[in-house]
């Protein structure tokens, strides 16, 4: 066993949420130590490299608010890329020397709280021993990566890859290659290798409701303009819609809206791309069944214009919609759906023909078909939200880890940010927060800010430590099952919103889906009441 180190706040992962911890606690002259499972910094955006990954919040609200850090920083594309994601996390350490505060290739294995002194007990999976006043969990919500259980797995002779644990020089040229999964890493993939593969099989159990991205190039000397006159606002825009971008829903009731209204205005959110005609809509596509409907068919109905054949139109974008649009978050596409055109895919419906097993060629469906590949990539999507917490065996003051807790009652916490019985114990873009609601960034940096506030509170004030009460917790997490029973999302039979992606994880609504402003008032009015909803314990002062 090693040497105990000792921290005010020790920080778990090394994402866009762990570094903005490091940076504003070090200002505040607080000792850190971040730990990060991987071998440098970017969370996500470390891990995620496979063929065409990149990010679908549009520039520039997808970065660091601070301006020091932007005011330097010009980004290529719209949205950008890994390698370039991988480049501004390098270019932020140059500027901020945050490497230092970091410990690398350290997975954590346990988190234990001592009541007797106020600490955390943190281990890591090489036995490094360290001990925190606080404990800030920045796992983000796909860190915990699933492959199914299927039959003969172990049997395949070629390559097996999950796209999160993408390996360098990979080359696909001239390959066969089946995929599993058409989420969003999938479609993203899907894009980049189809021209180059000898033959690829796409295995999809439900369309993706894709949207187009909009790519474009960054121009230098417009970006230059807009850091010196819009960027402030635009940072400052972000907390004051839905989804923290610049764009917001539209609350005109749709029983208000003509026809001819409605269709010149989905018209132009889908020009202008991204996520526009989701987050940028009008709000009631999350509540009323009927406009949903309408939405759904003006998808439908631009998707099918790109596509030829009549049976990868019911496919890829059926007359019924298997769930509710915008209940699942739709991936961003630049070519998916022409991609299907080509004479070397394949897509087979596991609905109809089930994957029964993998084989040491391939994998065999029930209609006997034997695909033959040489790689196999699972797309298949992560244990989201939750799995990056309860990978961790973290006990509280009554020793009951949190992954039994979970497991047996489901998410509960206060102001999806802290949980009873788990003192000085914070997670930002985790469960019951907006988080994929909303761009990343604008919902981590909100609650990043809220738990800095709170840490120098309690120190001003010699509060040693402070953990939600019982009733509080309840509180809040009904009123985020209230939200989603109010919406359509239990129309989707498989969705990670809902946790229905793992089998035997309980399912429940996983993220706050009132919007970061309704959070952000939730979370500042706590705040303003001297921490209410939060039990305190003082220093004893000798």
């Amino acid at each position: 066993m090693s040497e105990t180190q000792e921290y005010d706040v020790i920080v778990v992962g090394g994402g866009f949420a762990g570094v903005h911890q490091l940076i504003n606690l070090r200002k505040l002259g607080f000792t850190v130590k971040v730990l990060e499972a991987g071998g440098n910094l970017g969370g996500t955006w470390y891990w995620n490299r496979y063929p065409g990954a990149r990010v679908d919040s549009e520039l520039p609200i997808y970065q660091f608010s601070d301006r020091e850090l932007w005011k330097d920083w010009t980004w290529s594309e719209k949205f950008p890329g890994w390698k370039e994601l991988q480049a501004y996390f390098e270019y932020v350490d140059k500027k901020l020397d945050v490497k230092r505060d970091f410990l690398f290739n350290s997975r954590v294995a346990s988190a234990v709280w001592d009541d007797s002194i106020n600490r955390w007990i943190v281990t890591t999976e090489d036995r490094r021993v360290l001990r925190g006043q606080f404990l800030s969990l920045c796992t983000g919500i796909g860190s915990k990566y699933y492959v199914p259980e299927y039959k003969g797995r172990e049997t395949f002779k070629g390559q097996v890859h999950h796209t999160s644990r993408w390996p360098e020089g990979c080359d696909l040229k001239g390959k066969r290659v089946g995929i599993i999964g058409t989420g969003a890493t999938a479609v993203q993939i899907i894009q980049e290798i189809a021209p180059i593969v000898d033959h690829l099989t796409i295995f999809q159990r439900t369309p993706n409701f894709c949207l187009p991205m909009r790519q474009q190039k960054v121009n230098p000397e417009e970006d230059e303009k807009l850091k010196n006159s819009l960027y402030p606002v635009l940072f400052g825009r972000r907390n004051q819609t839905f989804s923290g971008f610049t764009y917001d829903l539209d609350r005109k009731p749709f029983q208000d809206i003509t026809p001819e209204e409605r269709t010149i205005f989905f018209e132009d959110k889908w020009e202008k791309g991204g996520f526009q005609f989701w987050l940028g809509t009008y709000g009631e596509i999350f509540t009323n069944q009927q406009f949903n409907d309408e939405a759904y068919a003006f998808w439908r109905e631009k998707v099918r214009e790109r596509i030829a054949d009549p049976e990868l139109q019911e496919k890829l974008a059926p007359m019924k919609a298997p769930h509710p649009f915008g209940v699942k978050r739709p991936s961003l596409e630049q070519r998916y759906f022409e991609t299907y055109a080509q004479p070397n895919i394949t897509l087979v419906d596991i609905n109809k023909d089930k994957i029964e097993e993998i084989t040491p060629n391939g994998l065999k469906t029930s209609d006997g078909t034997e695909h033959q590949f040489d790689v196999l990539i699972f797309a298949t999507g992560f244990d989201m939200v939750t799995g990056g917490i309860t990978s961790i065996d973290i006990r509280g003051q009554d020793g009951v880890p949190i992954k039994e807790k979970w497991g047996t009652d489901g998410v509960q916490s206060y102001l999806g940010l802290a949980s009873a019985t788990y003192p000085n114990m914070f997670w930002i873009y985790g469960p019951h927060s907006p988080s994929s609601y909303s761009n990343g960034p604008s919902s981590i940096e909100l609650t990043s800010d809220w738990i800095i506030d709170c840490i120098r509170y309690m120190k001003d004030n010699q509060i040693s430590s402070i953990v939600p009460t019982e009733e509080a917790q309840d509180a809040y997490s009904n009123m985020v099952n209230e939200f989603a029973a109010h919406g359509l999302w239990s129309g989707a039979k498989h969705s990670w919103y809902l946790g229905t992606n793992i089998p035997g994880k309980k399912v429940q609504m996983l993220q706050f889906p009132g919007g970061i402003p309704t959070y952000a008032k939730l979370c500042n009015e706590a705040a303003a009441k001297g921490y209410e909803g939060f039990h305190t314990k003082r220093l004893l002062l000798t």
